[in-house]
């Protein structure tokens, strides 16, 4: 059995072979970064006593990740196999025994069949970690940041190189590769994320060019064609969030809906969605989720520009109301039966009237809240109980970085004057509810501000 990670009682480091930024080969030699380390072992006589051995005096023991301390060796002795046992003392225990413990020294001095033998052990390319592996190529100037982390989205790792790294690019990517089983194709980002489709240029480092992916979250699966779409794995805990503030029969209006992350669990969940994006890609992705899903009952796709889907979303759920009034889904569950022995429905009625409004394009969104002026003009003078959906909009705040840090007042001050000049409306600090969603860069954040639509922008009577 090896040792987990975090274990360990040595920490070897892999032989070092800087690589300058103009000699960068085309491919590693994996060679270069094999060790051999010599270690004292017991050939042990008893091997029912090895969990006596590993228990006992496990301080004792060479404890290193993925390498076991127990090692079997098969021989043949006048025709019959034997398997000689042999347990790895802790690196710095030597042949004459000096550095080993006095209890496990106690414990030999009974057990005159335990032998005392050198060991070496080697450790290949395979053994070291990436960014190990990194940190024995790249000049010094360049260890500050090792870059060996990505996002996962399904089979693809994603990275962002800086610009001093991309000399490397094609062997971090390859190394990448290697070292992550479940990652077939690494790219680099090239460029900034287009503010329409919220998609960018890659390029592929290693692996193969193959950008449809299937991915799993929140309980769903996904397919999509990563370089056509948007997708972040690093935003499915800020999904979960929303999603888990919808309740079941509630509607909700996803106005950039990318494939599907927050409108098809939400629709498992039996909350009517009415799903929007412009990027046909996405779109095409988005149908295809429900489809797999099967969530079709309660999510409706669209492709239609942002502020377009919004004119229109009330006009399209009331549409679905009168047409469908209520909806009979089935249990998700198979297992889930009545007392005759048939699978349970949930009968829904289809409200006329939106809970939420989800506007996930931070680069943004907020420039598309005129569009909610308005938005119920068409109904007579509101009374105080008129029922407004929630809104939801996601956003950047970025601040200097030659000054301090801000304090979040001032960036919830910031963030309420670029809505309320959005909504035409002056909201008040106490009527916004601030979420910080993650940290972007060093000094961009993205965030969600939920607000109830307040009843001077919803019945106003100058809709844009």
């Amino acid at each position: 059995m090896s040792t987990p990670y975090g274990e360990d009682n040595f920490h070897p480091n892999p032989p070092v072979h800087r690589i300058a930024p103009t000699e960068v080969p085309d491919a590693l030699d994996k060679s270069l970064f094999t060790v051999e380390i010599e270690l004292t072992a017991l050939k042990i006589d008893q091997p029912r006593e090895l969990p006596i051995y590993r228990k006992q005096f496990k301080n004792d023991l060479l404890l290193l990740h993925s390498v076991s301390n127990i090692v079997k060796i098969e021989k043949y002795d006048g025709g019959k196999k034997m398997t000689d046992i042999l347990l790895l003392l802790r690196h710095d225990i030597k042949l004459d025994l000096s550095g080993m413990s006095e209890e496990l020294t106690t414990f030999l001095k009974e057990r005159p069949g335990v032998e005392v033998l050198p060991y070496t052990l080697e450790l290949g390319y395979d053994f070291w970690r990436t960014d190990e592996i990194l940190a024995a190529i790249l000049p010094p100037d360049r260890l500050g940041e090792v870059p060996s982390g990505f996002t996962m989205t399904g089979h693809i790792a994603h990275m962002n190189l800086r610009d001093e790294y991309l000399p490397y690019k094609r062997i971090i990517g390859q190394i990448v590769l290697d070292k992550n089983p479940k990652v077939r194709t690494v790219v680099n980002k090239l460029d900034s994320i287009d503010t329409v489709f919220r998609t960018f240029e890659m390029e592929v480092l290693a692996g193969e060019p193959d950008f449809n992916v299937e991915q799993h979250e929140s309980n769903c699966r996904f397919r999509f064609d990563f370089s056509k779409v948007y997708w972040n794995s690093r935003l499915h805990t800020e999904h979960d969030r929303l999603i888990s503030t919808f309740k079941t029969g509630e509607a909700v209006c996803d106005v950039f809906a990318g494939v599907g992350p927050f409108a098809v669990p939400a629709g498992k969940k039996n909350v009517i969605v009415l799903a929007n994006d412009l990027n046909k890609n996405s779109y095409d992705s988005m149908v295809h989720n429900i489809k797999l899903n099967k969530v079709d009952k309660t999510v409706f796709p669209y492709n239609l520009d942002g502020r377009d889907f919004i004119r229109v979303s009330r006009r399209e759920l009331k549409s679905l109301a009168e047409a469908q009034k209520t909806m009979v889904i089935p249990a998700r569950s198979r297992h889930a039966k009545d007392e005759s022995g048939k699978r349970k429905v949930e009968i829904i009625q289809i409200p006329h009237r939106y809970s939420h409004y989800v506007m996930n394009l931070p680069d943004s969104a907020i420039t598309f809240l005129d569009a909610l002026r308005g938005l119920y003009a068409d109904e007579d003078d509101p009374d105080d109980d008129a029922e407004l959906p929630y809104i939801h909009v996601h956003c950047f705040h970025k601040s200097d970085p030659n000054a301090p840090k801000p304090a979040d007042d001032e960036v919830h001050v910031a963030l309420q004057q670029r809505i309320a000049s959005a909504l035409k409306f002056e909201i008040s600090l106490s009527a916004l509810s601030f979420h910080f969603v993650r940290a972007v860069a060093p000094t961009k954040g993205m965030y969600c501000v939920s607000f109830l639509l307040p009843k001077e922008v919803a019945f106003a009577r100058d809709r844009v």
